[in-house]
């Protein structure tokens, strides 16, 4: 079976298949449909900032601050222009729960140079079909390259807010790649890092561009954990596959598998920052760690180890 998008309905313009969109296009078409005025557009496209000159055009439109020109109660924020685009583009709109996301899946499907060149990222992945997340509706110049890869499966095109597109684009494809180069050897080793007790985390950067794999597997953790609002991390040695679990609102939900290195050399790591015993294996442990959060709020964390038959099981109480 060949590989065909699927979408809600046809797109009004099929030659809009190859359309990149950028500041002009978006621009243009909000003024078309009364959502702002011929001043807008001066006042956004007058704004040469070098850095907003990298963002997605929806992004730069939401950070003049508008309003709607009809409806001048409605801030033109990200959200509202992304629910805009998704509706012109005829998309469902999807919100990425990253505690549903199968990491090792959607990474597998395409490459991370291929998600960002293309803006695109699988969001899920099943027997039948693939949905494909997109802040660039009306460009499906990806699909053949794709449908090579990737055969007798369907792909459903979602649109996804452009900020969250990024944000979880180099999340998951850090995380994967910290796993698997993390389980090639012990050269990744977490016991040859720096013994700090104060851990800045939630720095990320390109997929291919970090060698320090159980570090970054530890801060994405970390980060993780407190944008889940979790008061527990639990990680879980198996006879195949390390757990990690969360503990949300009293309920202990399953994160993430580690592969038995991973899991060790994540445990020793962690163990290390809260100034613990790394040589002792067969006695519980118990330590303490700080961290200092991306938005700058320090938190403290209680650890315990526990020796079982397949390793140390770490449990970390967030404060």
């Amino acid at each position: 079976m060949a590989n065909k998008v699927q979408t809600n309905k046809a797109t009004a313009d099929p030659g809009a298949s190859s359309l990149w969109i950028d500041l002009g296009w978006i621009l243009n078409a909000l003024n078309q449909d009364q959502w702002i005025t011929d001043q807008d557009i001066q006042t956004v496209s007058a704004n040469t900032n070098v850095d907003q000159a990298k963002l997605h055009p929806l992004a730069r439109v939401a950070l003049a601050s508008l309003k709607r020109q009809l409806l001048p109660s409605i801030d033109l924020t990200l959200e509202v222009l992304s629910e805009w685009l998704a509706r012109k583009a005829a998309l469902q709109t999807w919100q990425i729960d990253p505690m549903k996301v199968d990491v090792v899946a959607i990474t597998g499907v395409m490459s991370y140079k291929f998600a960002h060149r293309h803006q695109i990222l699988a969001v899920e992945v099943n027997d039948s079909e693939i949905v494909i997340g997109t802040s660039q509706p009306f460009c499906l110049d990806w699909q053949q390259g794709l449908s090579q890869v990737v055969r007798n499966k369907q792909f459903r095109l979602v649109f996804i807010n452009p900020a969250d597109l990024y944000r979880y684009t180099l999340e998951f494809y850090n995380l994967s790649k910290s796993v698997e180069k993390a389980n090639l050897g012990p050269g990744s080793s977490a016991g040859s890092q720096n013994l700090e007790q104060l851990l800045q985390i939630g720095e990320l950067q390109a997929a291919d561009a970090n060698d320090q794999h159980v570090v970054k597997i530890v801060d994405w953790l970390l980060q993780y954990a407190f944008d889940q609002r979790s008061s527990d991390i639990h990680l879980e040695p198996r006879r195949d596959k390390g757990r990690i679990r969360f503990r949300i609102d009293g309920v202990l939900h399953d994160v993430y598998e580690l592969p038995p290195m991973v899991t060790a050399a994540v445990v020793s790591r962690i163990k290390i920052l809260g100034r613990m015993n790394v040589a002792e294996k067969r006695r519980p442990q118990d330590g303490r760690l700080k961290t200092k959060t991306a938005d700058g709020s320090e938190t403290e964390l209680r650890l315990s180890t526990l020796p079982t038959a397949f390793g140390e099981k770490l449990v970390m109480r967030i404060f």
